[in-house]
């Protein structure tokens, strides 16, 4: 989404927080480039969902003056420790800079709303484009080709369900704690944390890290059923659903 107003300038970053493959950056040194920020957090299945086009953003565009930052702010316990922080982005294959938001006072700054959000600066540091959750990622890259004068096409889809004006059905709600039962998604998702195992309709599941794993996968908006149990040694914080595409039929 355009920014409606062209006077949004981007908040400084709090000092001595701690930084992830860069030293540290100031945001007022980063003038004269764009700047795509997002907020994030590798324990929420819609955070790992948009990395994909975070990570191709950054390879496809970084050359040509795009500065990528990712805003680690936690929203569960196991996520709020910088090494765990600093052990997913190696894991997930992050390269750009990331910043670890401890206490939430970048998210403060930002009066930010969720997880994930991405804010785009131009080259004056002045917002220039926005966007909450999943989604609109065409539009993003677009709105950075137009800052950079770049034409290309844009990267493709990762899932269906991202393609622009795929229609997608309501999910079930998000569920804390561990759950099993009844649901309508696309896919589902644990929030696990310790080492072990989690049996999920019967197939095992090895836990090695804290983090959102993908439990279920459908290819389009489903009503199923989660029977979910963990080894000892796990911890189950959140059951979470991601949208599917609507069935034939639905427009």
């Amino acid at each position: 989404m355009r920014s409606p107003v062209d006077h949004i300038a981007a908040p400084a970053f709090p000092g001595r927080l701690p930084w992830i493959n860069v030293a540290s950056l100031r945001m007022d040194q980063q003038k004269g480039r764009p700047v795509l920020l997002e907020f994030w957090d590798f324990c929420r299945p819609n955070s790992i969902r948009t990395l994909p086009y975070l990570k191709a953003w950054h390879e496809r565009y970084a050359g040509a003056g795009l500065r990528v930052i990712g805003v680690h702010t936690a929203g569960f316990e196991p996520s709020e420790d910088p090494e765990a922080v600093a052990a997913a982005v190696q894991r997930l294959g992050i390269e750009y800079p990331v910043v670890v938001d401890v206490g939430h006072v970048t998210w403060r700054e930002y009066e930010n709303l969720g997880w994930p959000a991405r804010y785009l600066f131009n080259a004056d540091l002045r917002l220039f484009e926005y966007h909450y959750g999943e989604g609109a990622y065409a539009e993003t890259e677009l709105a950075i080709q137009e800052l950079l004068a770049i034409e290309r096409e844009p990267v493709a889809p990762v899932r269906p369900e991202d393609a622009p004006g795929a229609i997608l059905l309501p999910q079930t709600e998000d569920i804390p704690g561990p759950y099993s039962g009844p649901y309508e998604a696309g896919g589902v998702w644990g929030v696990f944390n310790g080492e072990g195992t989690a049996t999920v309709n019967g197939s095992e599941l090895t836990v090695d890290h804290p983090g959102a794993y993908e439990l279920i996968k459908h290819d389009q908006h489903t009503e199923g059923v989660l029977d979910l149990s963990l080894s000892p040694g796990v911890s189950c914080l959140a059951v979470c659903f991601t949208p599917g595409l609507a069935g034939p039929g639905v427009s």
